[in-house]
Parts: C-alpha cells; sequence; structure tokens
C-alpha cells in the first residue's frame, strides 16, 4: 500500500505548519511552525484563544503603567502575543516557532535588532531557548544586515518575502540559518503578468526555489530552504526534498488524503555536480539585481505593506478587546 504524500514528503523534507492556529498544529504534528502577523490576527479571533489574547492586553497595560499611550501599549500587547502563541506552539512541536519582527522595522537595521533581542529575551524569560526560535525579517538590504549580527550572537533567524536568488545569496553570505522563498506568490506575479496559468515544473515560483536550492548546494552554503506561500499541492511535489517546507492545514489536508508515487525532485548531491556561476554579493550588487526583477522588487514592497496592514488590523483588533475589557473592569464584571 502507497503511504498518502504528506508521510512520504516527511522522508525527505522536513514539514513545516503554516499557521498560527494551535488546534490544526497539533492535528498535523509538523516538526517547525510559523507565524505572521496575518495568521496571528486570525487566530487571535477565534473563541478558543480569547483568554490568552485578554491576559496579553490586561498584563501589557498593567506592567506600562497608567501614563503610557494606547500604542506603546498595543505594540508590547502585539509582541506578547507572537511570543505566546509561540510558546504554546512550542508545547506541542519538537522543533523551532518562527516569531515575526513588526514589518514596519523592515528598513532600519538597528530597530530591527533591537526587536529581535527583545522577543528573544521574552523567550528566555519562559524559560525556551533561543535554539528553538527564529526572528522573521523581510529580505530588504538592511533585514539582511540586521540577521547578520543577530545570527553573530546566537539569534537564528528566518528572512521571509525573498523572491529572487539575489536575496537569497546576500542571506547566504550573512550567515543566515533559514530563508522562506516565496512560491505562491512569484506564481501570483506571473499569472497576473502574462495571463497564463503554470503547472508543475513550469511554474515560475518552483523554478525560483529550485535555483536556490540548487545553488546553495553547488557552493555549500549552510543556510536551510524554506519553500513558503504554496497555492496547490502541485508546487509542493515539485518541490519535494527541498529543506524544509512551510504549509497551510488546507494543503495539509490535501498531502495527507492523497496517495501516489512522490519521487524526490530537489537533490543536494545532484545540485552540487551542476554547473552553475558564482556570483559576488556587496550592497551595489543587490539593489542593482534587485532594480533589475521587477518581480522580486514588486513583490517585497507589497508583503511589507502587506504585513504592516495585517499588523495595523491586530493592533485595531486588540484595541477594540482592550476597550471592552477596560469597560468591564470599570463596572466591576
Amino acid at each position: 500500500m502507497t503511504n498518502n504524500l504528506l508521510e512520504q514528503l516527511r522522508k525527505m523534507t522536513v514539514v513545516v505548519a503554516d499557521t498560527g492556529d494551535i488546534q490544526a498544529i497539533a492535528q498535523f504534528k509538523p516538526q517547525d511552525a510559523t507565524t505572521n502577523p496575518s495568521l496571528i490576527t486570525a487566530a487571535a479571533q477565534m473563541p478558543e484563544y480569547a483568554e490568552i489574547v485578554d491576559q496579553t492586553l490586561l498584563t501589557a497595560k498593567s506592567d506600562l503603567g497608567s501614563s503610557a499611550s494606547q500604542a506603546d501599549i498595543l505594540s508590547l500587547a502585539f509582541d506578547r502575543l507572537a511570543v505566546a502563541f509561540g510558546l504554546k506552539i512550542l508545547e506541542i512541536i519538537p522543533g523551532r516557532v518562527s516569531t515575526e519582527v513588526d514589518a514596519r522595522l523592515s528598513y532600519d537595521t538597528e530597530a530591527t535588532v533591537a526587536k529581535a533581542r527583545d522577543l528573544i529575551k521574552q523567550y528566555e524569560a519562559a524559560g525556551i531557548s533561543k535554539e528553538r526560535i527564529l526572528i522573521k525579517i523581510a529580505t530588504t538590504w538592511e533585514g539582511i544586515q540586521a540577521a547578520s549580527i543577530l545570527e553573530k550572537e546566537g539569534i537564528h533567524c528566518n528572512l521571509t518575502l525573498l523572491f529572487g536568488l539575489h536575496q537569497a545569496i546576500a542571506c547566504a553570505e550573512a550567515g543566515v540559518t533559514l530563508i522562506s522563498p516565496f512560491v505562491g506568490r512569484i506564481l501570483d506575479w506571473y499569472k497576473k503578468e502574462t495571463g497564463r496559468d503554470y503547472v508543475g515544473a513550469e511554474d515560475p515560483g518552483v523554478q525560483s526555489v529550485t535555483k536556490i536550492f540548487n545553488y546553495y548546494k553547488k557552493f555549500g552554503y549552510k543556510t536551510e530552504v524554506m519553500g513558503a506561500s504554496f497555492r496547490n499541492i502541485g508546487e509542493i511535489i515539485e518541490l519535494a526534498g527541498c529543506d524544509l517546507l512551510t504549509i497551510a492545514p488546507k494543503l495539509l489536508a490535501e498531502l495527507q488524503s492523497t496517495t501516489g508515487e512522490l519521487p524526490q525532485k530537489l537533490d543536494a548531491a545532484k545540485a552540487a555536480a551542476m554547473p552553475i556561476e558564482k556570483i559576488t554579493m556587496d550592497k551595489a550588487t543587490y539593489e542593482r539585481m534587485h532594480a533589475e526583477d521587477r518581480m522580486a522588487s514588486e513583490k517585497l514592497e507589497e508583503g511589507i505593506a502587506g504585513f504592516t496592514k495585517a499588523l495595523e488590523s491586530l493592533e485595531q483588533l486588540l484595541a477594540e478587546r482592550l476597550a471592552k475589557l477596560e469597560g468591564k473592569t470599570a463596572i466591576g464584571v
């Protein structure tokens, strides 16, 4: 009897759950998990997580004192909520959880470093080693420099919103632990640009991750490649053998319910023998290649804007929850 595709995938690739829904993580038992503001916003609106959200808000307000502005309370509450969900997830998974730095800091190296250090302190205060945390940072040049500083301090990073080879090379040379190239968003861009659909190995997102994977293995980089943002299981099938793949619960369920042979498509040993040209990366080269790659530059800006909007939506949600909690407190409920 042939095993389902998810079981076969796990034999060649580390499977990561792309969700903040703790119940979904418990169901699929991935090695690692990753969250972002959009996922936390969705989870924060689920009744089963109301207590976590409310307690985090009240504690943030209490710790900052009565003179604190609402903006400061909400900023602290978001960081703590991200850590609170991370802690819950770490109770279930054996590996690492990715926790994201505020996307509004994507072009500020110093602020990104400070925020990452603070997140790690919160996890360590809760008894979690920094080895189990990946700090998620957008793959701007400034973000990559922040990651370089953090990695030297033993703080591991997951560089997200990655769309081009130039971004991947800069990350590898900065000693980043892991990158998350966005397969589905690359496909979205090309579908919109060309008006056609792409299937299997011709999918531009699949081709991008394959190229990055082969480049890394050819030149012996330690940085791990984690394909992300999938639109269908066909993309996942074409990337079987990638170091890691982060997959939404809906697609995990589809893989689990699908049988058939799953051949390994990406192979480090084969990549090492490929005739690939090495590119020397510095800031000028990065900026030139980024400007030349319209897809990567547009999707990076769009992604940062999207994460920022999701964070602002979460802050609005938290502000409304805080007002209700304060109202209950005022009338002694």
